[in-house]
């Protein structure tokens, strides 16, 4: 997102399946200036490493995401900015300040009533019967004003009389207001209680022993500790999931390179001052495979549950080994059943230059239909590679030797002789491929290569 004085840097859409990506290394600091498209930053996806340009110019204000860290797709990443911007002060407003907060509406309000004057009569009511009085004493009390409980009754049993109330009165005591006693209640009689055992302890939960804690990694004197980039985990996971998917056979066989040796060899110096591009034997062997790959679908197919989907063109993948053993990346050639040898030999060196410099997009490795790996340039001479799936196979190329070799001359006669060889291996999954169709598909790559035309 870009405004009239900061461009924000955010993490890109790398490629349809891919949400998020990890900050491998930043080119530029903040302060450093940086022009228009000029490469920022280095990022790291589980399909494929790459620059990403500038999408501004100016000066880099700040960066929000450091290297090493893994953030989803849209995440800024970084700010630029023009000069004057990295050089104003930052002025940060001042917090406002904080309204008091009303007083809660659910308060507790304590209301203090007044003190009454007048003293609370209370009437004790005591077995001795004294208040049992006759009807007449009790008019008496009430139209006098006379708690009948205050007068000591001369009656049986203490009762009070009427000569008692009348004698209370006459002596002058002063009245006090008659509180009629509100009925007992009746006794409640409680229920018998059945007593109840004491609640039996709960049981103690079975807890599972928890996994041990896995102690930390730590490095050895002599040695290093790095985290694993987020191509190498993505390499490590696909591979350990095709061993698991596919049932892995490899066939090989060895292929007499002679004509191509001459044919590369014949056209090497017009290819290069003509087209700027170099015929090498992996281009050959490409061309070949494509074309062989048309007469044996099945090694071009792909196992869709119980499905076998077959195609009528080739993407073809080409394993390519990023520098210093950093990661492995398979870009892929697409329709390459159109190409001629020049064709393939450009779209080989195109891919491969794309991948050492971190120029490949997603889409770039997506979509491969067969793959061709190349070790051989390093001396190898014999491997199982491990599939890319979906697909069910992939071809092996190795080291070119020269050693003795039966052929036969001009007279039919077996001799031996010095021939530039080749091992091909074809790793091919097991539950769609037999063995008799993969080493037909062998042989007839043999006899391409080794029956080169000119005019392919």
């Amino acid at each position: 997102m870009a405004t009239r004085t900061r461009t924000e840097v955010v993490m890109p859409q790398m490629g349809v399946s891919i949400a998020e990506g990890t900050v491998t290394k930043w080119l530029r600091q903040p302060g450093e200036a940086i022009a228009l498209d000029e490469p920022l930053l280095e990022i790291s996806t589980d399909k494929v490493d790459t620059e990403i340009p500038s999408p501004g110019e100016g000066v880099v204000l700040e960066i929000l995401v450091q290297e090493g860290e893994t953030v989803d797709v849209g995440t800024v990443l970084a700010v630029i900015g023009p000069a004057e911007v990295a050089a104003a002060p930052v002025v940060e407003p001042e917090p406002e300040p904080l309204a008091p907060e009303p007083e809660s509406a659910s308060a507790p309000v304590a209301a203090v009533a007044p003190a009454s004057d007048t003293p609370a009569v209370v009437h004790s009511v005591e077995g001795n019967g004294r208040l049992f009085v006759s009807p007449v004493v009790a008019r008496i009390a009430a139209e006098h004003g006379v708690d009948p409980g205050r007068v000591a009754g001369t009656g049986t049993g203490g009762r009070v009389t009427k000569k008692d109330i009348l004698g209370f009165i006459e002596s002058g005591a002063a009245p006090e207001p008659v509180v009629v006693p509100k009925p007992a209640p009746a006794p409640v009689v409680a229920e018998p209680v059945t007593p109840v055992a004491p609640p039996s302890p709960a049981p103690t939960p079975v807890v599972a022993a928890a996994a041990p804690a896995q102690p930390p990694v730590l490095a050895e004197p002599g040695e290093t500790l790095e985290p694993m980039t987020a191509m190498r985990r993505g390499v490590a996971e696909h591979m350990r999931k095709s061993l698991v998917t596919s049932a892995h056979v490899t066939s090989a066989i060895e292929v007499d390179m002679s004509k191509i040796v001459a044919a590369r060899a014949k056209l090497k110096r017009e290819y290069q001052e003509s087209y700027g591009v170099n015929p090498t034997f992996l281009a050959f062997i490409a061309r070949a495979t494509v074309d062989t790959l048309s007469d044996y679908p099945w090694i071009n197919a792909e196992l869709r549950g119980d499905a076998i989907l077959t195609r009528r063109y080739v993407n073809l993948g080409i394993a390519v080994a990023l520098a210093d053993g950093k990661g492995l990346i398979v870009p892929v050639i697409k329709h390459a059943e159109g190409l001629n040898l020049l064709g393939m030999a450009r779209g080989i060196a195109d891919i491969a230059e794309r991948a050492r410099t971190k120029k490949l997009l997603p889409d770039d490795v997506q979509g491969g239909t067969f793959t061709i790996t190349n070790p051989g340039g390093f001396g190898t001479f014999h491997g199982t590679p491990i599939i890319s799936q979906p697909q069910v196979g992939i071809l092996g190329t190795y080291a070119l030797v020269k050693r003795p070799w039966v052929v036969q001359d001009a007279l039919g006669q077996d001799v031996i002789a010095i021939r530039p060889l080749m091992n091909i291996t074809l790793t091919y999954d097991h539950r769609l491929v037999d063995g008799a169709y993969s080493g037909q598909f062998l042989r007839d790559l043999r006899q391409r290569l080794e029956g080169w035309d000119e005019s392919a």
